[in-house]
């Protein structure tokens, strides 16, 4: 089993820069890949970011491309979005995802493991 615990979010203007983290429990997870996804308000869950456990490849959802940057420290077993230029369209609760599995880091089906949750909300 994994505990994922996220932290950063917060209130910011448009515009505006947040840094969110995301600590694994299990030693494990720095042999994984790792994703960030959000689910604003009537919206289904969608994928933001993801990366591979050496870091070496990385996803990005159109809608946040040149905007946000995904990173990990697996020393620390921690994964951080760093979200810079935020919209309004932004503001969604963000969770950290990972599995204990190898497959396409896009591959939305493949994470099993979950976050509780941040709330980023971003005011116009």
């Amino acid at each position: 089993q994994v505990q994922l615990v996220e932290s950063g979010g917060g209130l910011v203007q448009a515009g505006g820069s947040l840094r969110l983290s995301c600590a694994a429990s299990a030693r494990t997870s720095s042999s994984y890949a790792m994703a960030w996804f959000r689910q604003a308000p009537e919206k289904e869950r969608e994928l933001v970011t993801a990366i591979s456990w050496s870091g070496g490849s990385t996803y990005y959802a159109d809608s946040v491309k040149g905007r946000f940057t995904i990173s990990r420290d697996n020393a620390k077993n921690t994964v951080y979005l760093q979200m810079n230029s935020l919209k309004p369209e932004d503001t969604a609760v963000y969770y950290c995802a990972t599995r204990l599995r190898y497959d396409s880091i896009s591959n939305i089906d493949s994470y099993d493991y979950w976050g509780q949750g941040t709330q980023v909300t971003v005011s116009s």
